[in-house]
């Protein structure tokens, strides 16, 4: 646990050296000049597949270099640093914060089957009712199940938003590698609390547009959704392709989305008031779709399109309202589904975050499940955008 009364100050740095050393020392002097000579209540680290044969002699270093604080980090497919997002390449990315009045409180979590239930390990390090805080999480995809984490904290830490996502640099089970300041473990998920951090915010971008109308679910059995609005819902996907535009209709063939509205209290539902999830199977014997993710009824729907343009306006929209205030930096946690192969363009995330909020440190990884609030709760996304800004006191509440 660490708590420090510098100023605020953040740095982020990324390098391509071909040496992962040279390029951990390269990007974590990029993270660290900003500090002047402060040592970081918090860092991270994030480094390529390319140099995971490296990652010991990387952890030791980059320890060296911080001189204290907590690390945290994990092996990527894809990092972001500075003005970069470099995806199937060799890289390192680094960032570093003194956080005034801020409590960093590190934990490390495994999850366990026992019976008829599962148990997370380490629950007891996460701290759930301090005031103004927020919790930074990476795990590993194969052996923690994050929603069920999320799930119980939602219920017993209302209001306190989970930012993160899950690691990306092991394409099988038993590859996943995450830095815990000296140490690295393959599996279950770490993170930290960041107690008193009433300067910084969580946004997330999901990327999609709805079309057609909303539905109330009126038959559905967990994941299967029957009807809506007292039809057939395979009925309703094809009364919604029958009536889109041409442009639209080629979006749905691509792939068809629906959004969870996360609040029936709203007279009107927008961006933001929807959790947007997977069509994944249809039946046409009886008329159901399936969703990745349980359906109840009476909860409303729309169905959602996903395309380049609609991702870029739904970053933008999403960062808009957090200009009020100046930010002094920010962690990035972006799908990796999105990048090149979303947008047709690099950098397309974190020159959106900066073009926003000016010439920030920005750093982050490309991950497979990004964790971020919306409408007060906390949800493993897909092909989303997850930031967490930080400022100097004074912003928009968490």
């Amino acid at each position: 646990m660490t708590t420090r009364r510098a100023n605020l100050r953040v740095g982020a740095g990324i390098s391509t050296r071909r040496s992962g050393l040279a390029a951990t020392e390269d990007a974590l002097g990029a993270a660290l000049a900003p500090l002047q000579g402060a040592i970081p209540d918090l860092a991270f680290l994030f480094v390529a597949p390319q140099f995971e044969d490296e990652l010991d002699s990387i952890v030791e270093s980059a320890n060296a270099s911080l001189g204290g604080g907590t690390l945290l980090g994990c092996v990527a497919g894809g990092v972001i640093g500075g003005a970069r997002e470099v995806e199937d390449s060799p890289a390192v990315s680094a960032w570093a914060a003194t956080l005034p009045g801020v409590t960093v409180r590190p934990f490390m979590l495994t999850y366990a089957e026992e019976e008829e239930h599962g148990v997370f390990d380490g629950l007891e390090e996460v701290p759930t009712r301090a005031p103004d805080s927020v919790l930074v999480m990476l795990a590993d995809p194969y052996t923690f199940p994050a929603h069920l984490l999320l799930d119980h904290l939602n219920e017993h830490a209302a209001g306190l938003p989970i930012v993160g996502g899950m690691a990306s640099g092991g394409i099988v089970a038993g590859r996943t590698r995450l830095i815990a300041d000296d140490e690295i473990i393959t599996e279950g998920a770490i993170g930290a609390i960041l107690e008193g951090a009433h300067g910084a915010t969580a946004v997330v971008s999901q990327g999609c547009r709805p079309v057609g109308e909303t539905f109330a679910i009126t038959r559905a059995e967990r994941n299967i959704v029957f009807e809506l609005g007292g039809q057939p819902a395979l009925k309703r996907v094809e009364e919604l392709y029958t009536t889109a535009t041409e442009r639209d209709q080629l979006l749905m063939r691509r792939g068809l989305h629906v959004g969870q509205a996360t609040t029936e209290l709203k007279p009107e539902l927008g961006r933001g008031d929807f959790v947007i999830r997977n069509l994944v199977g249809v039946d046409r014997d009886t008329g159901a779709i399936a969703i990745s993710d349980m359906a109840e009824v009476g909860q409303t729907v729309q169905f959602q399109v996903r395309d380049a343009e609609s991702a870029r306006e739904d970053l933008r929209a999403m960062l808009e309202p957090e200009r009020t205030a100046p930010v002094a930096g920010a962690l990035l946690f972006s799908c990796n589904g999105r990048g090149q192969g979303l947008f047709g363009q690099p950098d397309h995330d974190v020159n959106a975050v900066r073009r926003a909020f000016g010439d920030i440190p920005v750093a982050g990884f490309f991950a497979a499940g990004e964790l971020g609030p919306v409408a007060g709760r906390n949800f493993v996304h897909g092909f989303t955008a997850s930031i967490l800004l930080f400022r100097n006191g004074g912003g928009p509440k968490l």
